[in-house]
Order: C-alpha cells, then structure tokens, then sequence
C-alpha cells in the first residue's frame, strides 16, 4: 500500500460523503482526482487488500431481520458446506472459528419469519443443525482501524 492507498481507507472509514459525487468530494480531500480513487478502490478490491467496498443497512430499520447462525461443520465437509451454505442469497459474513460451532454466519431476510425458513433450507441440504442465535440487545461500537 502507498501513501493514498492509507489515507483513502482511513477517510473511508469514517463514511462516504451524502452528496452528488461523492468519490469526488473524496478525491479533493485527498489532493488527488476522482479516477486516481476509484481505480484505487478498484485494485484493492481486485487484490483482495478490500473483500468488500458498500453500505452496510440496518436490516430491522427497514422492516427486515437478521440473525446470527452457527453450525459444527466436521472439518472434512467444511468447504462444501459452506459452499452450500453461501449459496444462500440472505447469507452474509461466513466465518470459519476454532470452536465446536466452528461456522458462523449472518442471515439477513425481509422477515423474521424467512430466518427460520432459511434455516430450514441449510439444515436440510447439509444434514447439519444450525444454532440460531438472535440478538437480544444492541449495542453500537464505532470502530476505527487506522492504517
């Protein structure tokens, strides 16, 4: 990474500005041109420096639920299941842990009562229990990593 490469994700981190163009809003906070950061952004996620560049939305603010899931996948089986786990369009955040729930991952449906048909479905194309785990509070924590 270069210089601007850890301002821009620095800046980034704090939020994308709400205005018309907002990579250029960025570009001039940085001294820098619109294109110089989004081809920024471009090689960084085609790098695999950024897995994912977007918003993240609330999905209860918006009339939708989400979950936390795990599941003790045996080690063997481990990629295939997450594959099929993944294949799932309101699956997100898929992490493997050295636990014996050693997979975790976020549901995130349009209603609550889809959660438990998609645990349903995971359940019954891997043959694996998955533990629901919704939460009970909220808490807020701004996290910042500078680099």
């Amino acid at each position: 990474m270069d210089n601007l490469d850890k301002q821009l994700i620095n800046l980034l981190q704090k939020g994308l500005p709400v205005c018309e163009k907002p990579f250029l809003a960025i570009a001039i906070a940085l001294k820098t041109t619109e294109e110089i950061v989004l081809n920024k952004l471009q090689d960084m996620l085609d790098s695999g420096l950024l897995t994912r560049f977007g918003p993240m939305f609330d999905a209860a603010c918006l009339g939708g639920a989400f979950t936390l899931a795990a599941m003790q996948v045996p080690q063997a089986q481990f990629d295939d299941i997450a594959k099929i786990v993944n294949s799932f369009e309101q699956v997100a955040h898929n992490y493997e842990r050295e636990n014996q729930l050693n997979m975790w991952f976020v549901i995130g449906t349009e209603t609550q009562n889809e959660i438990l048909e998609v645990i349903e479905q995971i359940e019954k194309k891997t043959g694996i229990s998955v533990v629901n785990m919704p939460k009970e509070h909220e808490f807020f924590v701004g996290l910042y990593l500078p680099v």
